[in-house]
Parts: C-alpha cells; sequence; structure tokens
C-alpha cells in the first residue's frame, strides 16, 4: 500500500482525530489519505493549521486531538510564528510538512535544488522538541515515538518533514505494521516528604498562597474546587491558569502579573509564603523588577523542567521538580491550617480596588470602555462557554484585567509570543474541538486584521463563533507606549501613519456574516441579544478611542545609559492614594 496511508493509520492509532491543513503539491500524497482517515480542517493560511491546532488540543477533550499538515516551503516557513508559540507555552502540537523528493533535495552546498525547496527541519530545530526528515519511510513504533514526544513532559511541538517519494513509496504492509506501545509518561511525583514539609511550612506561616498555572490540567478541575471547600488560603491564577478556578470563588483572589489584576498583585506580593504549580514564573509573572518578588516571603516553585527552577529570576527557596497535577492535589489534600484573618484582608483589599477603575472610563459617549464591557459582557457568558481573547495588545490586557470567569469555561491565549493575529485562528479550534460550546472571541482591529483572511474558514464552517472586535483605528498598546516614552510621536500605528485597515462592516458583508456596531449600553439593546444568543457567526464592532488608557500597569523609566528601571509588581501606575497604600500595603515594608 502507498506509505502515506500507512502514515496515516498509524497517527489515528495514536489518537490523531483531526487534521488542520492548507494543500499544496508538497503533500499531494499526504492530504489524499488524511482525508480516509481524519476531519479535515482546511484553512486560508498555515500559520491558522498550527494556531488552530495548538488550541483544540489546548481544550483538553477526551478522545480528541489534532495535528497541522502543510506544504513545503513556504507552506512550512509560514508556520513558525505557531510553532515558537507552542513551544514556548509548553503546549502539544504535532505539525507534518512535505518536502521534495529525496533525490532534488539540497544537501550543503547550493541553497536550493528542489522547487519551494526549504530545509525545514533546521529551521524548526530550536522550537520544537523534536524535528526529524523521513528519509525512508518509518514503521509503525517509530512514528508513534516521536510523536508522543509533543505530549510528554515538558510539552511542545514536534515537526516531521516527509518528502514527496517517501510519501508516495508502495510498501508492503506486514513489513511496517510493528506493535505500537500505547506508553503513557508516568509523570515524576514529589515525594510524600516533601509534601509533608511544605505542607507544615504552608500551615505555620501567616499568610500563605497558591498560584495555579497553566501547567495544570483543565480535567482536573472539579477535585481541586471540591478539594479547596475544606482550605481557607489565598489563590491566585496566571494567565494560562486562568480557567482553573471559577472568578466568583470565595478563595480566588484573581490573576497577578506585569498587567494583572492590581489587588493581585498587591496581595501576592504580601504572601509569606508562596506556592506556585504548574507555572515558570517568567518576567511577566513577577515582574521585570524580579529582584523586588515577593519581598517578605518565601517561594515554592513546582515545575517540570529543572532549568525553569534554576534560572534566576526569580530567586527560588524551594525548588521541586515535580508534576503539577498531581502535586496539587497531593498537597490540598493535608492539612493547611486556617488563616481566616489573612483572607479577611485580602478581602478588605480587594473590595477597596475595583478591577474597573475610574482611570479607563474617562471617554466620551462615542465610545465604549473596554473594561465596563469585559465587566458587563462576563454577565452575558454561559457556564461551559469557550473564551478566547487575543495574546497581545488593550483588547487583551483589558480581558485579563477585568473579566472573571464562570464555572467550565475554557480560556486559551498564547501569552508567551504574545503575537497578534492569534484570537481568531484559536477560536477556531477551540469551536471545533468544542462544538456544542459557544466560542466568543476578543480582539483589536490591528491583530484581528493580520489573520482576518480565517472568516472564510468560519463561514464555510458555519462555526458558533462570537467576534468582538475593538476598533480604536490601529495599534493600541503601539499607540500608548509612543504616547508615554516618545512625547506622543506615532509611527506606523493607525490610519493617520498609514496603517491600512478594512471597513469592517463591509469585509463582514463580504463573507455573509451578521455585524453590527455596540456602544454604551448594548447590554439593554434587543438586536445585540438575539445576535448573541442565536447560533452562528456574528461580528461586534466596538468603537474604542484610539486615546484609551489600560491602567494599572507596571512602568519604567528609561535611565540615561538608555536602560530601563521597573517598578516592583505592587508598584502600579497611576500611584494609589498615600491613604490608600496604607490600608492596603499593610505587611509591606
Amino acid at each position: 500500500m502507498k506509505y502515506s496511508d500507512l502514515l496515516c493509520q498509524y497517527l489515528k492509532q495514536a489518537g490523531y482525530t483531526h487534521c488542520f491543513t492548507l494543500q499544496g503539491g508538497g503533500i499531494m500524497h499526504l492530504i489524499n489519505s488524511a482525508d480516509k482517515y481524519f476531519t479535515l480542517m482546511p484553512v486560508v493560511q498555515e500559520v491558522s493549521a498550527v494556531i488552530g491546532a495548538e488550541y483544540f488540543n489546548a481544550t483538553e477533550q477526551e478522545g480528541k486531538k489534532a495535528f497541522a499538515l502543510v506544504t513545503t516551503g513556504p507552506g512550512f516557513t509560514n508556520t513558525i510564528t505557531a510553532i515558537a508559540g507552542a513551544f514556548l507555552e509548553s503546549r502539544e502540537v504535532l505539525i507534518i510538512g512535505g518536502q521534495v523528493k529525496t533525490a532534488d533535495q539540497a544537501l550543503g552546498g547550493i541553497r536550493q535544488c528542489g522547487i519551494q525547496e526549504v530545509d525545514g527541519v533546521s529551521i524548526a530545530k530550536p522550537i520544537t522538541k523534536q524535528a526529524i526528515r523521513l528519509e525512508k519511510p518509518y514503521k509503525a513504533s517509530e512514528i508513534y515515538n516521536i510523536t508522543k514526544k509533543s505530549s510528554e513532559p515538558r510539552k511542545g511541538p514536534v515537526f516531521i518533514e516527509v518528502p514527496l517519494d517517501v510519501q508516495g513509496a508502495n510498501v508492503e504492509e506486514n513489513d511496517f505494521n510493528d506493535t505500537i506501545k500505547m506508553e503513557i509518561a508516568v509523570p515524576k511525583k514529589a515525594s510524600q516528604d516533601k509534601i509533608t514539609e511544605i505542607s507544615q511550612m504552608f500551615k505555620n506561616s501567616q499568610r500563605p498562597a497558591i498560584l495555579l498555572g497553566g501547567g495544570i490540567s483543565k480535567k482536573i478541575r472539579p477535585q481541586i474546587e471540591e478539594l479547596l471547600q475544606k482550605h481557607n488560603f489565598a489563590v491566585f491564577t496566571t494567565w494560562n491558569g486562568a480557567d482553573l478556578l471559577r472568578g466568583d470563588h470565595r478563595l480566588y483572589f484573581g490573576r497577578p502579573n506585569t498587567w494583572g489584576m492590581r489587588y493581585s498583585n498587591i496581595l501576592q506580593q504580601q504572601s509569606d509564603f508562596l506556592v506556585a504549580i504548574g507555572t515558570r514564573m517568567g518576567m511577566q509573572q513577577t515582574g521585570f523588577n524580579y529582584q523586588e518578588f515577593l519581598p517578605n516571603g518565601k517561594l515554592v516553585q513546582v515545575e517540570w523542567d529543572n532549568a525553569e527552577l534554576n534560572k534566576k529570576n526569580p530567586g527560588v527557596d524551594y525548588a521541586v521538580q515535580a508534576d503539577a497535577n498531581s502535586f496539587i492535589l497531593d498537597f490540598l489534600a493535608q492539612d493547611l491550617g486556617n488563616h481566616q484573618s489573612w483572607i479577611n484582608f485580602c478581602e478588605i483589599v480587594k473590595n477597596k480596588l475595583p478591577l474597573n477603575e475610574h482611570y479607563n472610563n474617562q471617554t466620551s459617549s462615542d465610545y465604549l470602555s473596554p473594561y465596563e464591557f469585559y465587566e458587563k459582557i462576563a454577565n452575558f457568558t454561559n457556564e461551559g462557554d469557550n473564551i478566547i481573547p487575543c495574546s497581545s495588545g488593550g483588547a487583551y490586557t483589558a480581558f485579563q484585567q477585568s473579566m472573571l470567569l464562570k464555572k467550565d469555561q475554557i480560556t486559551i491565549s498564547n501569552k508567551g509570543l504574545a503575537s497578534m493575529g492569534y484570537g481568531l485562528a484559536g477560536a477556531i479550534g477551540s469551536a471545533i474541538a468544542r462544538p456544542n460550546a459557544r466560542t466568543l472571541h476578543f480582539e483589536g482591529d490591528g491583530g484581528f486584521a493580520q489573520n482576518m483572511q480565517e472568516i472564510g474558514t468560519v463561514k464555510a464552517n458555519n462555526l458558533n463563533i462570537k467576534m468582538f472586535i475593538f476598533n480604536d483605528g490601529g495599534y493600541a498598546s503601539i499607540r500608548m507606549t509612543q504616547r508615554n516614552y516618545f512625547n506622543g510621536k506615532y509611527v506606523g500605528c493607525d490610519k493617520q501613519t498609514g496603517l491600512g485597515l478594512p471597513n469592517w462592516h463591509k469585509l463582514f458583508e463580504a463573507f455573509d456574516i451578521p455585524c453590527i456596531a455596540i456602544n454604551k449600553g448594548f447590554e439593554n439593546d434587543s438586536e445585540f441579544l438575539n445576535l448573541f444568543n442565536k447560533v452562528g457567526a456574528v461580528a461586534f464592532i466596538l468603537s474604542i478611542d484610539p486615546e484609551q488608557t489600560y491602567f494599572p500597569k507596571i512602568t519604567s523609566q528609561i535611565l540615561p545609559n538608555g536602560s530601563m528601571s521597573s517598578n516592583p509588581i505592587h508598584k502600579m501606575t497611576p500611584e494609589l492614594s498615600l491613604d490608600i497604600e496604607k490600608e492596603v500595603f499593610k505587611y509591606l515594608k
């Protein structure tokens, strides 16, 4: 039989059910075979194939797994942003790429021999867990041992390049069908002694807290919530772990980050014992001034990757190399003490500092504050909705600072690379993985424009995606940076400085997708409510002030030598009044 058929059989045995793809001559055998074994999801641009597969897998639906199939040359190079994003976020995704025939490959010396030839393996190696070219047909066990690397700790992308002659090779099936051992890597668990030791320190502390990261599986959310019922301490989540605990949980005190919720940053900084589980504790989490992270407390970091535990930022007092899922369940099963006075203080700070700060609402009646929007739209969402923001810019910042999630909602973003253009492709992947859930997608106009061709994918597949575009005429976060640091000298950030954006209503009309503008009072607009609750694709255009502010934030100063000096994460701009600081900075010296 043809090897491309056999390869697809192997992938199906390995658990793959869906294939995001853009066809091309370099994968003509593979695409023909994939159509026999998988649900195919065609996209308009290859980067969306990888983003879609990444977000599909990140929903963690039992019995479903997706891979991306792209052609050689530009088909592969178009995927690099998405592969890098999945690598930085430790997300599972398999990319299979085409390649010219083995006889046509330029193996050193010349730059190119075959048509559209480029060395995908060499390009992909630094941003994948494994990148390999199949110079001959591989057996079932060999393919499985390559693909499973994507799902083993620490997760990440895997790239397999398959030359055309290997795809189309005629092979004897019995010569290649060896046994696939569906081995599941047993996660390394923390020892009971280590769990007991940390639990006792946690119990004896005055202001303990845990930080739940994206390394914790969504599948164990019910167990986490059940175990938390008997406890009394503060719980925070990272942006990637935002959906691990519902926003109205009595112990939940938000999402600390350089662009985090102000009360979350302040409270986390006052913890005297923080256990961070399943998070790499990057600079977004600690602030650029990581030397002043957790100034009066001890930090425990539970992380699979030993290199992350040994980096200098931030300093870790107790490093635990272990699986986050087993650790959080074992840890919450311990006696962790009663810390009601600390919870009482957390409640005071939370109530004193609103998510929607008045600085951001000083707009005219012609505009809608994004913070006000998120605060109100949260009331209209359903439990179990897919909530897919973009991954950078003002629309993303405002989402993470102000929108609280409901039970069983799933939210996915890619903040490590923080690339514009992620939102729509990610929403497509999530919507296909969970077809019975409504998908809400939030993105700025500049970011949406970078991948807007996928509107066609939404329409062609009749996906139930509600697209909210924050229309502020350009790149809001870039404009704000240029305003704050360069005296408002705008360059390449809006129509006035040469950035071209479409008439959104005409664009969606071309795809036969309903599109309406929403503004203040949208929550009482019958047309909005009807379209929002109706199954199918709809676009909503929010009119956002081009000078909209996004506060609070961590600010930096440019020093005379050109370097930057940042405030610690609890000192956000605008600064609090001295009276309020005295009240909410109680344990900060």
